[in-house]
C-alpha cells in the first residue's frame, strides 16, 4: 500500500473551548504522527475529530485514538468523533474500543453537545 496522506484542518469550534480537527485520508501508521502531535498540544475543553473523510483506520490509528481518549479522560476534557464511516466504526467495534468514544453524525450536533 502506498504512503497515503492524511491532511488535517485545525479550526476553532462554534463555542469557546472547542477545537475541531477535520481529517481527510486514512488514519494509518505511516501518517498519524501529525495528528498525535496536534491532539497532544490541544488544551481546549472539547476536541472534535471530524472523520467524515476518513475511509479507514488501522490498529496504529486506533491506538492513537485510545491514547487521546485516555488523556482527555484523565484531564476532565471531552473527545468527540464526528461522521465516522461504517468501516471505521466496525474497526472500533472489532477492537472493542467503541464504548470509549462519543459519536455524532454531524459537526453541528457535536458542537451542541459540548
Amino acid at each position: 500500500m502506498p504512503q497515503e496522506p492524511l491532511t488535517i484542518d485545525d479550526v476553532l469550534g462554534a463555542k469557546s473551548g472547542q477545537r475541531i480537527l477535520r481529517l481527510n485520508g486514512p488514519l494509518i501508521i505511516s501518517n498519524l504522527f501529525d495528528l498525535q502531535a496536534r491532539m497532544r498540544a490541544n488544551r481546549t475543553q472539547t476536541l472534535i475529530l471530524d472523520f467524515s473523510h476518513v475511509p479507514y483506520i488501522d490498529s496504529a490509528g486506533i491506538g492513537a485514538l485510545v491514547g487521546a481518549y485516555v488523556t482527555h479522560q484523565r484531564e476532565g476534557r471531552k473527545l468527540f468523533l464526528v461522521g465516522v464511516s461504517e468501516r471505521v466504526h466496525n474497526a472500533l467495534i472489532v477492537t472493542r474500543v467503541q464504548q470509549f468514544f462519543s459519536f455524532y453524525p454531524t459537526l453541528t450536533e457535536a458542537e451542541r453537545a459540548a
